[in-house]
């Protein structure tokens, strides 16, 4: 049997009213008594009537209630929970996300973009600070709430809620040197878009050459940031620089991945190698150690972006940029801070 949807002329006629006043009926349109609305909602609720509302919108009868939300990629637990913070907060205001999934890539957020402002968006929320001269064009035209998220920006497009990479990783870099380090490793992923990471990066190495340290290798593997891709590109790493002393992850993930191939090849962290990752994720909650790390607030970043949406709209004053900030987790993965 075949799927039909049912139509409002339907409901109104099962109503025993007029097409017009159906509709008024659902759009809160007034001019009808309360018996008349008693009818009609009814038929809805028998017949499983599903209005338009989107059509709802274009007509300008009613406020858009979704926000257009980016992100790099589902998989990356980081992102997952920044959505959770901006589904929980939206959610409880009447507000749903539309997802999209830019895979680190301008083209696909440009058509995302196109895509979503189509639909009459109550606003959006896009990830990262990097975006196509036609993507600018498009956001600062919109005439909607827009926030940037992740990247912390203080000259943002309209607003923006994250953290400075940079300064995370020159921490990290810092508190290793710190340890006695002096012979580093970095084992992440490569992206063709400018990136949080590569920020994290760009901070760690400022951090060792200022504290007379070596940078010994960067490894970027065209992968996802997994425990996998930690292991092996440990493995690359130490077999092709058996000198390094200490290995920053682009996540708390890789380093724990990082943290299996040296325990199975008989190394012993830290007193062989020392292990740092970056994020406070989840998995080293479990763990029998403590992973040093930087410690992120992903669902604060998510309810603040989704709160600065939902002030705009309602014409409230807020803070057009927030830094979440973060903070250093000293763990055993590392060695003490020296002297």
């Amino acid at each position: 049997m075949k799927n039909t949807k049912i139509s409002l002329a339907e409901v109104a006629n099962a109503a025993g009213v007029s097409k017009m006043t159906a509709s008024r009926v659902l759009r809160d349109g007034g001019g009808f008594s309360e018996a008349t609305r008693k009818k009609v909602m009814a038929e809805v609720e028998r017949l499983g009537y599903l209005p338009n509302r989107l059509a709802t919108v274009f007509a300008g009868d009613k406020k858009s209630t979704f926000v257009g939300v980016s992100i790099p990629e589902l998989g990356n637990e980081v992102f997952a929970q920044v959505l959770e913070g901006i589904n929980r907060k939206l959610g409880a205001f009447g507000h749903q996300t539309v997802l999209g999934m830019t895979e680190h890539e301008q083209e696909h957020e440009e058509s995302w973009i196109e895509t979503v402002l189509s639909w009459q968006p109550a606003g959006l929320i896009i990830t990262g600070r990097s975006h196509s001269q036609r993507a600018i064009q498009m956001l600062t035209g919109a005439g909607i709430p827009i926030v940037e998220i992740w990247d912390f920006n203080s000259n943002p497009l309209d607003m923006c809620v994250g953290l400075n990479h940079f300064d995370s990783g020159y921490t990290m870099g810092r508190y290793l040197a710190g340890c006695g380090y002096g012979a580093f490793g970095y084992v992440g992923t490569s992206h063709d878009t400018a990136n949080a990471a590569s920020a994290r990066l760009s901070g760690f190495g400022k951090a060792v050459s200022d504290a007379s340290g070596t940078l010994k290798k960067q490894l970027l593997l065209k992968d996802v940031p997994s425990f996998y891709t930690g292991y092996y590109g440990t493995e690359q790493l130490l077999a092709s620089h058996r000198d390094i002393d200490v290995i920053f992850y682009q996540n708390d993930n890789m380093a724990v991945g990082g943290y299996e191939y040296c325990k199975r090849k008989g190394m012993s962290v830290p007193r062989d190698i020392g292990i740092a990752g970056w994020g406070d994720l989840p998995i080293t909650s479990i763990q029998s150690y403590r992973l040093t790390s930087i410690a992120v607030p992903h669902l604060k970043i998510g309810q603040h972006a989704a709160e600065m949406v939902l002030a705009q709209t309602n014409d409230q004053p807020i803070r057009p940029t927030h830094d979440v900030g973060f903070k250093l987790v000293p763990g055993t993965t590392v060695r003490s801070q020296a002297g």
